[in-house]
């Protein structure tokens, strides 16, 4: 399961205290407004700024899901929940990781009535995805406000969205077969070999009835509506990773590593922008298949990086503790890291003797032995550190 909080670490950062920001509440009948909000005179600790939003996110519609409003991750579905009552069901698998791993925070801090509200409202979320959420092959991406489903096999257009499937694997909530098999249909109708792409939709909207938002403006197989949006592409590929499938965990890494969309004459003129820096999308109906759109995408390609290096290399610092866990193609070997940790460097060998994806078998620290899944201790002492980890 996908962690972002560290409940016993150094948290001072969040009794930073932050102003509020201020502005016009809506008019009657207004969707939404652009305007220059103004700072408050009052505010609160960062936690309570944080607390607050997820205090408003407990609020669902007739599904139990939560409502998605004028659009959730994807901006571009702006017009799913515009009258209040359209629900989200990827935003259900990330209400469900974040609500339950700022719980821990809350009780670190003594707030145990807000942690505990938090946590009963997982377990409700986690029963209305199943039964809400699940498609019969997927799972549906929303509902409208008239309750219609999105991304749903009953969908002529967006009949199946990634990220649906992918933040259930990684929220470590769906059921643990639905998870792959939801991972499988991505596999076969989001990931398009032949052209390189792993898209976000299929197919683009273009005629629907039920209009989803600005994101139908884009020309179909453009940015979010059907293309290759790369932020979420690589959250497939983690997903492929949390589920112990590391050859397609490389193949897709592969397929997002800009470097590869330039490897030949004909591919740069395909391309035709840096392959250097991570492109935000990357066009997937003709005449432009292939074309990448906009580039230095800082998001997306963080992401990349974690992908890559925590979850298919399995390397991940905690405070001062680090694991090596790796989910790695089965055709690799071996592979070694060099890691400066202060005054110190770590030497990290990881072999494959076995070919295996997954599955760490022995961890030694400076010829020690250390037990189980191990938390190798870091020390700042100037000193050079051997780590030597075998799979199988």
């Amino acid at each position: 399961m996908i962690q972002f909080i560290e409940a016993t670490g150094d948290m001072t950062v969040l009794e930073e205290v932050v102003a509020f920001i201020e502005g016009d509440v809506l008019a009657q009948g207004q969707k939404e407004s652009y305007f220059e909000p103004r700072e408050s005179e009052t505010g609160a600790t960062l936690f309570e700024h944080c607390a607050r939003a997820l205090d408003r996110s407990l609020t669902v519609g007739s599904h139990g899901l939560p409502l998605m409003g004028t659009g959730d991750w994807n901006d571009g579905m702006n017009r799913v929940g515009q009258d209040g009552k359209g629900e989200s069901v990827w935003l259900g698998w990330f209400l469900h990781t974040i609500l339950w791993e700022f719980a821990k925070v809350a009780d670190a801090r003594g707030e145990r009535q807000r942690a505990e509200a938090w946590r009963l409202h997982v377990s409700a979320l986690k029963a209305a995805l199943e039964r809400e959420g699940w498609d019969g092959e997927w799972y549906r991406r929303a509902f409208f406000d008239d309750g219609t489903p999105m991304g749903s096999s009953v969908n002529d257009e967006c009949h199946i969205d990634s990220i649906a499937q992918s933040w259930g694997v990684m929220s470590g909530a769906s059921e643990p077969g639905r998870g792959v098999r939801a991972m499988a249909a991505v596999d076969r109708q989001l990931v398009r070999r032949s052209d390189g792409l792993v898209l976000l939709l299929t197919p683009p909207f273009n005629h629907t009835s039920h209009d989803p938002g600005y994101i139908k403006g884009y020309v179909p197989g453009i940015r979010e509506n059907g293309g290759q949006y790369t932020h979420a592409s690589v959250w497939a590929l983690i997903a492929f990773a949390e589920l112990g499938d590391g050859d397609k965990a490389g193949e897709l890494f592969r397929m997002l590593n800009p470097i590869n969309h330039s490897n030949s004459r004909a591919s740069v003129q395909r391309y035709k922008v840096e392959p250097y820096v991570v492109a935000g999308d990357i066009y997937a109906e003709a005449p432009h298949v292939g074309r990448g759109g906009w580039t230095w995408y800082t998001g997306a390609a963080g992401w990349l990086y974690r992908a890559g290096v925590e979850w298919i290399l399995g390397f991940r610092v905690r405070g001062m503790s680090l694991t090596i866990d790796p989910c790695i193609p089965r055709n690799w070997p071996s592979y070694s890291m060099k890691f400066r940790y202060h005054s110190s460097l770590y030497n990290i060998q990881v072999e494959n003797p076995s070919g295996v994806t997954r599955g760490v078998a022995l961890t030694e620290l400076d010829g020690k032995i250390l037990p189980g899944a191990a938390h190798i201790p870091l020390a700042d002492d100037g000193a050079v550190h051997i780590i030597h980890v075998v799979l199988g």
